[in-house]
């Protein structure tokens, strides 16, 4: 199978332009910085230059050279240098940071028509030894937490995590979900989907269902189909493309979006800060006929900067029928209009088709996991946003940050989706039944302003975040189709109509304020509130009837509502704190919760309410010396008025389905990560490398409070409730454990996952059913091994075995698409990359 002619040609034909991230804030000298007027012409203009060595007199590369108050910042290239260009002439705090360094700042003026050149030399910081440091940048910087404050949000309090992607041995070439959140306690990952292009993760008993509880980002900006209506993230970057992942629990709730997962936001690799041209590209091969291409262009030239890679990966994949084929695009530009004002604009693109090999029984899957019976099964979805973005820097300590955004997308499928235990085998004809077509197409805008500013006040400097949003969103989406008899993807309609056709529309208004208060030099608190207005709107055709006439649907809900919380961190020493945090979530009612099910007796509540709740964090994170990082916290969700169906009796008599908030559940665990150099500890230095073992531990006891049930016999109705039963897909124990090897360019990294069992209904049911969709989810482990060579700063290799046992294995029962059945995890694949960087 191949991609369709256009979307290849396209991905050759992108424009090689660029974004330009953020950079974070520097801590104010307490003098101001003087500019000359930004509007004036060249004629007042110079230039700054210079050099950057360490305290042994070699070039310090890649260090971050950032003009303060202002929006231009460059990288040091190879030699230590950097080039600033076209500056208004005036005063300026230049400031010099990197890993390892103390941070440096100087003063300098910049004259007109002239070029100032400066020679700086920076000191290690007297906590990290230099035979350390290189083992630092390369180990134990994997995982970091979010700054106190960014440019963009308040993180003091919160428990954040950071995947830094370009230090961590993992399988990136197919988005190893696993691999990836290694050093992310408690992350559930649903491993259904082998080609990796829809990432399916949860954290503290919540559902994976295409990671739809978590605030889903790329570069700040939503991602999924619909965040408020329809919240499923069906484009993922490849993780070739990602700098890092920031992960915010639900302390994230206020200043990103209510959800109770928090917010999930893929960085992508910024463009190359120390010259005007950079070229990366990573081929790769691997099992089952995989194949993939990365190639990125980058570069900054005096006040532009550029970015853009073009991907394509193909695969057969591990299972039978389950071809597939990406292609992902970005490209973006951004310009300091002024010292002052960047302006930039980004788009992203993937066009993707996947065959779909349905689930299996439990018998078929214990006699060949890797047979199928789907062969004509197939899922697309077309995704391009499109983003102009605005950074102001009011002075060194107010920052405005401004984005409008788009989506366009589709979600298309084709197959025949009746349950597993019917085959889809030609009739007496020898013909095939007809496959079924269903089809979203999605129509989003939106906007968000971010102020964030420090003060001080009374001796300390605090901090003040502030946002509003703006999000509408139209979702068209047609079911039931009628589709051709055959094998390959299309989606040729053999009727006029499809019988379910709606039309879907959302609108939400957000504005927040956080405000991080210092109490003293190590306390600080954090409170804030988030402020919601919230339509949803669905009309259109819900099925025809028997005698032709259309069964016509109409649900409309607003509604506007208020969420707080707060958060607090005590600095125990240097490196050392505890958090805390509280907030309130939601979750709103759902498209799918407001369509009545194709039945002619079905009703939805009128006065049907958002899922709402709270969650709490509280532990204590930090490092002890070079050689311990670590992060232990104590959890709790409490997730009010879930949505479902009971069955009830009308006044006739008649029996019919009512979907209504029915229950409460609660989560509650721990969370831990370690990581422990032994070799630092004791030796501090090493001939032969280094070496760090590490855990992530997530515990979880989900368990329904309350959650009605009910069924009809002979008239009556019976309710029952499933108090104290386990939440589905939440297992109890989710561990990992790894080493990692380094020496010098060199590391390998062996990682053991181990997910204790879960349930796949609220019933706890234990044996499977006929048709696999409900049934225990047994325990598994599983082993990975990934190593990767690093020559002269250019020249990468890359190599790893997923599942090294081949163990058989499933972590989901799917009701529908892509099942129905249980769907197997991939078996032993491996893979083999080349890459180079100039």
């Amino acid at each position: 199978m191949q991609l369709r002619q256009t979307a290849l040609l396209y991905s050759f034909l992108l424009p090689f332009i660029s974004y330009t991230a953020p950079t974070a804030l520097a801590k104010s000298s307490g003098t101001p910085t003087v500019f000359a007027d930004d509007n004036e012409g060249p004629v007042t203009t110079g230039g700054l230059q210079g050099q950057i060595r360490d305290q042994n007199g070699e070039p310090a590369a890649g260090l971050t050279i950032q003009l303060k108050g202002t929006v231009r910042a460059l990288s040091t290239d190879a030699n230590g240098n950097f080039d600033f260009r076209s500056l208004p002439t005036g005063t300026y705090t230049l400031v010099a940071s990197g890993v390892g360094i103390q941070p440096l700042e100087q003063k300098v003026e910049v004259r007109r028509s002239e070029t100032t050149t400066l020679t700086l030399t920076v000191q290690e910081s007297i906590l990290q030894l230099a035979e350390v440091r290189i083992r630092a940048a390369k180990g134990l910087r994997e995982r970091e937490t979010l700054p106190e404050i960014s440019t963009t949000a308040i993180y003091a309090g919160k428990k954040s995590e950071v995947i830094n992607l370009a230090a961590l041995d993992a399988n990136l070439v197919t988005n190893n979900s696993r691999q990836v959140f290694s050093k992310t306690p408690g992350v559930m990952v649903w491993e259904s989907d082998g080609s990796g292009m829809q990432v399916g993760v949860s954290v503290r008993g919540l559902s994976p269902n295409r990671s739809w509880e978590f605030n889903v980002r790329q570069n700040g900006v939503d991602i999924s189909s619909d965040p408020f209506g329809y919240p499923e993230a069906y484009y993922n970057p490849p993780m070739e493309a990602v700098e890092r992942i920031e992960l915010v629990r639900g302390g994230a709730s206020l200043q990103y979006g209510p959800q109770f997962g928090g917010l999930l936001n893929y960085v992508l690799k910024p463009a190359a800060q120390d010259k005007p041209f950079s070229f990366e590209t990573q081929q790769s091969v691997g099992s089952y006929g995989m194949f993939s291409t990365y190639n990125r262009v980058s570069g900054t030239s005096g006040r532009l900067q550029y970015n853009a890679y073009v991907h394509y990966r193909r695969a057969d994949g591990w299972r039978q029928n389950s071809r597939y084929g990406i292609f992902n695009g970005f490209a973006s530009i951004s310009y300091a209009v002024t010292n002052k004002l960047r302006l930039g604009f980004e788009v992203s693109q993937l066009y993707n088709e996947s065959q779909q090999p349905g689930g299996l029984t439990d018998a078929q899957f214990a006699q060949d996991a890797r047979q199928s019976s789907r062969a004509r099964n197939w899922f697309s979805t077309p995704w391009t946003v499109p983003t102009l973005k605005a950074e102001y820097a009011f002075s060194d300590n107010t920052r405005l940050t401004a984005t409008l955004h788009g989506l366009i997308g589709e979600r298309n499928s084709i197959g025949f989706t009746s349950a597993i235990t019917t085959t889809d085998a030609p009739d007496a004809t020898g013909q095939q039944a007809n496959r079924q077509i269903d089809r979203d197409l999605y129509k989003n805008w939106g906007g968000e302003v971010r102020l964030v500013s420090r003060y001080n006040w009374l001796g300390q400097q605090h901090a003040l975040a502030t946002g509003v949003k703006y999000f509408n969103g139209h979702t068209h989406r047609t079911q039931q189709g009628r589709g051709d008899r055959g094998s390959d993807f299309n989606l040729d309609l053999q009727t006029e109509l499809f019988p379910r056709d709606l039309s879907l529309r959302v609108t939400n208004v957000a504005a927040f304020a956080e405000s991080m208060f210092r109490l003293n030099k190590r306390w600080t608190v954090t409170p804030g509130l988030r402020l919601e207005s919230l339509q949803n709107d669905i009309s259109g055709r819900l099925s025809f009837a028997a005698n032709g006439s259309e069964n016509r649907v109409a649900q409309q809900s607003s509604r506007q509502f208020l969420l707080a919380g707060i958060g607090t961190e005590f600095k125990l020493a240097q490196d050392i704190s505890l958090y805390a945090n509280a907030s309130q979530a939601y979750r709103p009612v759902l498209f799918s919760d407001l369509t009545p099910a194709a039945v002619t007796d079905f009703v939805v509540d009128p006065n049907l309410r958002d899922a709402r709740g709270y969650s709490v964090d509280a532990g204590v994170r930090g490092k002890f010396r070079n050689y311990l990082n670590f992060d232990v916290s104590y959890y709790f969700v409490n997730y009010n008025d879930r949505i479902g169906t009971l069955s009830l009796v009308n006044e006739a008599g008649r029996t019919y389905q009512y979907r209504t908030n029915i229950g409460r559940s609660v989560s509650r665990g721990v969370e831990a990560y370690l990581e422990f150099d032994p070799i630092v500890a004791l030796a501090g230095r090493s001939a032969v490398g280094y070496l760090s073992l590490f855990t992530s531990l997530g515990f979880t006891d989900a368990r329904y409070r309350n959650l009605r049930t009910t069924s009809v016999t002979n008239g009556q109705v019976n309710e029952t409730n499933l108090r104290d039963r386990f939440v589905e897909n939440a297992p109890e124990f989710i561990g990992r454990f790894g080493v990692n090897y380094s020496y010098r360019g060199f590391t390998l990294t062996a990682l053991m996952n181990r997910v204790g069992k879960a349930y796949s209904d609220a019933n706890n049911t234990e044996k499977a059913s006929a048709n696999a969709q409900t049934g225990l989810i047994p325990a598994y482990r599983v082993f990975d091994l990934s190593a990767s060579l690093n020559l002269k700063k250019r020249y990468i290799i890359r190599a790893g075995v997923n599942n090294l046992t081949d163990e058989r294995y499933f972590t989901r029962r799917a009701g529908g698409y892509p099942g129905p059945g249980l769907l197997p995890a991939d078996g032993r694949t491996g893979y083999l990359s080349v890459g180079l960087k100039l």
